[in-house]
């Protein structure tokens, strides 16, 4: 018959062995991998000279974006990020690769590789663009018709849109 823990010191240290491994399974990062996944061939296989606009979507597939201004450029890209318990994912790995293309003859003129340490932190800004004018004040808009005459009726005889002697309003 085997022997079953009745010692309190052993039941504790069972429990907390137990918690440790809880806590540190929750602590596993999880990973998502985005964008292009280079299946039968990677972009930087690509020969310059030799490869054209057709071998190179039959070898990598379309583009994950053609350049705006030049459309013979064009980038593939793909990035990892992870994310640990409840914290904000994190960018581990982005690879970029431009593959630009000679205009007249279509063929691979250049392969340009990419990584997070080549990007460049961009400071965006949430504020809106501000109007030019002046802001008013609660009181300012308030008061702000007083002494107008807006309690009277007006004259507009020399208003374009009116028509004379019209008193509807």
């Amino acid at each position: 018959m085997p022997k079953i823990m009745t010692h309190p010191a052993s039941w504790s240290v069972l429990a907390s062995l137990c918690v440790g491994s809880l806590t540190l399974g929750a602590c596993t990062p999880i990973s998502a991998y985005s964008g292009f996944q280079a299946i039968d061939s990677k972009p930087t296989d690509l020969v310059a000279g030799t490869d054209t606009k057709s071998t190179t979507r039959a070898k990598l597939g379309s583009p994950s974006v053609v350049s705006t201004f030049d459309p013979n450029v064009w980038f593939y890209i793909s990035q990892l990020k992870q994310r640990v318990a409840f914290r904000r994912p994190q960018v581990v790995k982005r690879d970029v690769v431009a593959v630009t293309f000679d205009k007249e003859t279509e063929l691979v003129s250049s392969v340009q590789s990419f990584d997070l340490g080549d990007g460049k932190q961009i400071a965006f800004s949430t504020r809106e663009t501000p109007t030019r004018g002046r802001e008013m004040t609660v009181l300012e808009q308030l008061l702000g018709s007083v002494g107008r005459g807006g309690l009277l009726p007006q004259q507009d005889q020399g208003v374009p849109g009116n028509r004379p002697g019209d008193r509807r309003r």
